[in-house]
């Protein structure tokens, strides 16, 4: 895949990431589901098919992208037990 095409895929998954991250909707609803005592996290893969216009081959290029740039590490205090249970411990920092 050339380096243009490249960009522009990771530029579609920036914008769908971002759009996301907008929505009222998905924020509303995410909130509800914090409100019911529940912690969640989301996460969305895409699949995203390209090939140069006129081809007919079914060989065609794709790009699976995950739709969140940066995603942000928390941590609960049940994932930081569960992890002590099993010996391992996590630098300062992150703990934070």
């Amino acid at each position: 895949m050339d380096q243009q095409l490249k960009q522009l895929m990771k530029e579609l998954g920036e914008a769908i990431n971002e759009s996301l991250s907008d929505s009222d909707q998905i924020a509303e609803v995410v909130s509800r589901i914090k409100e019911g005592g529940y912690d969640i996290f989301l996460v969305l893969e895409a699949t995203i098919g390209v090939s140069k216009q006129g081809e007919h081959t079914s060989d065609k290029t794709s790009l699976v992208s995950t739709l969140s740039t940066n995603p942000e590490l928390k941590i609960s205090d049940q994932d930081l037990k569960f992890l002590k249970s099993l010996r391992i411990k996590l630098d300062e920092e992150e703990e934070e």
